[in-house]
């Protein structure tokens, strides 16, 4: 993935470049104006305007720097006013040699107060929640920029960002926690998690209710997720609602992990595929949505380094990295890939989750004071970080700022002030804008003030002191997306400055034809990318310039469905009558014809089956002796789009299996064994029979499919597609109710699929006795018919035969004669 980034990106930064030595002083600051990449005159004339104020204030600190001339000549007659300009312009050349005499103070504390006799009301009856952790930690809800979650010694939810005061939060007393420790927490959506005493629970604040999970039968002490904020679209809830839970330092290998996708209401066991083979203790497991990977941290010995969940991540590990103390780590908002790492005494950023981490440098101006945070010899108290930022605050009252860049990463420190405490956390209220919290109690009230001292980040980067640069210009693309990015001049503005605009292209890896298959993401599988268009190298200077980021989702729309075309059924052709199939209707399937376990072999039972015609409607007709296959539309948003002709399968929901299909895998051209229905079912194990579709899908004529082909005549149970397979009917009339399942994974991303009926018609009724018994006795009579033809003419030649003919005779003589007496 670095390497697609610096393919794509490094012409447009050049292009920028050369622009740049054109038109200096539009490229210079453009991006920094908001406005695209001109700079007007007047906004130059703005930024000259700040430096020269900020010359000025430096020539009337009360002590001058050692190095400036106590006295200056003038050259010749230039008199007072001469003399006082090349004071200043010495002044401006010599200033960033010079220390400020006295440093403007960070922030100006304040403390809210308010609420406490309207809003906090009477404490509720319950537990006061506390913090496992001796240091305090904050907690913002991502997408909801107003709630937040403090943990310490007491526990505060706020939904104001902490602009009243508040009473310590609480658990109800009938959820019977125990020990009221919190260990861990996480907004999902609109609730809550909170692990308690090893146990999972929901708070819902938006209905102010409480429920404890269901499905967890370990003990555990994290729980981890991610939100989406982009949009209401059911994929970027899937991401809100998907959540872990486990037990922190247990044996990867032993250990037991549970996820949800209800928002933690209903846990399920969940399996590394490889987690028996992995070594080491579990350091957390997280969804990584931009790569669509689950990643396991893996501590062993001091290192940590990631096992991811799918191809082609599962094949190796992710680099180590050292791993000292209990890490702390952050997934910064907005699907990006990025992780903050933090102990007291270590600070670590990942910008591709997880595979690569690095240690975060702390610069003065161009230069790298220390290449680590812990070089610096401080101890880290709180860390907070937003999209862009992030801001980290020591036990040693110094505030270091940075930005999360896409290509690198950064910390530089702020002037000291008196801003530590125990309780004091750091939390980001907008772009730009920081705030030191802590709680206060209050003597007289049960409700907690909160002081408050915010930084704003902007006001501090324009100290000439810290030698920040202005900005520069680029773009970004997370994984499974790849781009080409064009920029060129579009128009002028009406001051004659260019403006330029900057056309990017996205394609899917895995069509784009130039990159390692092995990189790519699974066709079969849906991705979620971002695409960031930021400034390359980008100055710490440039806070207000938010980088424009999209979240892409690379899989379903749920729009389209599948419809199967019934234009003939057996309600317009008088034979079903639709006011009987809707009352009730059943149907007896025969104990030779189905079975229950859809493995072809026959019941024990008849089966009475109720039709369900609020569902299926009237079905489709179908006469028995011809192939048939359905005509499958594919429809979206309500409006038909396409007869579809991408490959499907067919099962009979009730386990009939009185049909077949004319080819086989030798007629349809395999060039290895074809799946069929009995080994996809035996290999899903209790997931259900109705579990073929794109992701376990392998097609026979693929080249890469190894498996030998063993059993050419048997049935190929693919239909649509590039062979001309049809369904073949036995002699059985009755009603068929098909699942069907586009498995073809180049058509959709979406689980296509419905059910949909058929009434067989057309066959005759099957023999009380079977058809070779039947052949037999015939032939059998055939044969003594032609036996007794012979030996009898034969037989009547002997004496025997001529006995015999006189005793017949006498017989009917006796018989006519008793005739006529009567």
């Amino acid at each position: 993935m670095p390497r697609l980034w610096g393919t794509c990106l490094g012409e447009d930064e050049r292009m920028l470049r050369l622009q740049g030595e054109r038109e200096h002083a539009q490229v210079l600051g453009g991006a920094c104006g908001g406005g695209g990449f001109g700079l007007r005159r007047r906004q130059v004339r703005s930024l000259r305007f700040r430096r020269l104020t900020a010359l000025i204030s430096s020539l009337r600190m009360p002590r001058p720097c050692s190095d400036l001339p106590q006295r200056l000549r003038g050259s010749g007659g230039g008199g007072a006013a001469n003399e006082m300009l090349v004071v200043m312009l010495l002044a401006a050349a010599t200033l960033r040699l010079c220390p400020l005499a006295r440093a403007q103070p960070l922030c100006r504390i304040h403390t809210v107060r308010t609420g406490k006799m309207f809003h906090v009301g009477q404490p509720t009856q319950g537990v006061h929640l506390y913090f496992s952790s001796a240091t305090a930690r904050l907690i913002k809800h991502p997408c909801k920029k107003n709630i937040a979650l403090y943990l310490g010694k007491q526990l505060f939810l706020t939904r104001n960002n902490f602009e009243s005061s508040l009473l310590p939060f609480s658990i109800p007393t009938s959820m019977q926690v125990g020990i009221p420790e919190v260990t861990s927490a996480h907004f999902a959506s609109s609730v809550l998690l909170l692990v308690v005493n090893r146990k999972v629970y929901i708070y819902d604040y938006e209905a102010d209710s409480w429920n404890a999970s269901i499905g967890i039968k370990h003990p555990v002490s994290q729980i981890s997720g991610d939100n989406c904020c982009y949009s209401e679209h059911p994929f970027c809830l899937d991401i809100s609602n998907s959540v872990f839970a486990y037990l922190l330092g247990d044996l990867t290998s032993q250990t037991n992990i549970y996820f949800s996708n209800t928002q933690g209401y209903r846990f399920q066991k969940y399996a590394h595929e490889r987690q028996a083979e992995l070594v080491g203790t579990l350091g957390g497991i997280f969804y990584f949505h931009s790569l669509s990977q689950i990643g396991l941290l893996l501590i062993d010995q001091g290192k940590a380094k990631f096992g991811y969940s799918d191809h082609p991540l599962n094949h190796s590990l992710g680099l180590p990295f050292d791993y000292n103390g209990t890490l702390d780590i952050l997934l910064t908002p907005g699907q990006k890939g990025i992780l903050i790492f933090w102990y007291e005494n270590s600070l670590l950023v990942s910008r591709n989750a997880g595979q690569l981490v690095d240690p975060v440098p702390v610069r003065e101006g161009h230069h790298i004071l220390y290449s680590s945070i812990s070089e610096a010899n401080v101890t880290i108290h709180s860390v907070a970080a937003n999209e862009n930022e992030l801001a980290v605050l020591t036990r040693e009252n110094n505030l270091y700022y940075g930005s999360l860049g896409i290509l690198s990463s950064f910390l530089i420190k702020f002037a000291d002030q008196n801003i530590w405490s125990q309780e004091a956390v750091l939390m980001f209220t907008e772009l730009g804008i920081l705030e030191i919290l802590t709680p206060l109690p209050d003597s007289f009230f049960p409700a907690f003030d909160f002081q408050k001292c915010p930084v704003n980040i902007q006001a501090i980067l324009m100290d000439p002191q810290l030698q920040v640069d202005f900005c520069k210009a680029m773009v970004s693309n997370p994984y499974s997306l790849g781009l080409q990015a064009v920029i060129y001049e579009d128009s002028f503005t009406y001051d004659g400055n260019t403006k330029h605009r900057l056309n990017i292209s996205l394609r899917q890896q895995h069509h784009w034809g130039r990159a390692d298959p092995n990189f790519t993401s699974s066709i079969k599988r849906p991705t979620i990318s971002t695409i960031t268009l930021d400034i390359a190298n980008k100055e710490i200077s440039c806070v207000d310039l938010k980088p424009l980021t999209a979240l892409i989702s690379v899989g379903c729309d749920l729009e389209k469905k599948i419809i199967i075309q019934n234009e003939i059924s057996a309600c317009s052709k008088g034979i079903l009558n639709p006011v009987a199939l809707q009352d009730n209707y059943s149907y007896l399937i025969e104990k030779e014809a189905y079975d229950p376990n859809f493995r072809r072999q026959r019941a024990t039972k008849d089966l009475v089956v109720y039709y369900p015609y609020e569902k299926l409607g009237c079905p489709l007709l179908v006469y028995y002796d011809t192939p048939w296959k359905p005509v499958v539309e594919l429809w979206r948003g309500g409006k038909f789009q396409e007869v579809m002709e991408a490959e499907y399968v067919l099962l009979e929901v009730n386990g009939l299996f009185t049909y077949t299909y004319s080819l086989t895998a030798r007629t349809a051209l395999c060039t290895s064994q074809p799946q069929n229905w009995t080994t996809v079912i035996e290999n899903a194990g209790d997931k259900g029979p109705f579990i073929w579709d794109r992701e376990n899908y392998v097609s026979c004529h693929d080249p890469k499919n190894d498996a030998p082909l063993k059993w050419p005549n048997v049935p190929y149970q693919i239909l649509g597609g590039p062979t001309a397979n049809k369904v073949t009917f036995e002699q059985r009339n009755g009603i068929y109710v098909f699942f069907i399942s586009i498995v073809d994974p180049y058509y959709s991303y979406c689980p296509l699929q419905t059910t949909f009926s058929v009434y067989v018609y057309g066959a005759f009724p099957l023999p009380l006795i079977p058809s070779e018994i039947t052949m037999f006795l015939l032939m059998v009579a055939i044969l003594l018919s032609v036996w007794l033809a012979y030996i009898i003419p034969k037989a009547l030649r002997t004496e025997q035969g001529h006995r015999f003919q006189g005793f017949w005779s006498s017989l009917c003589r006796r018989y006519r004669e008793r005739c006529a007496c009567f």
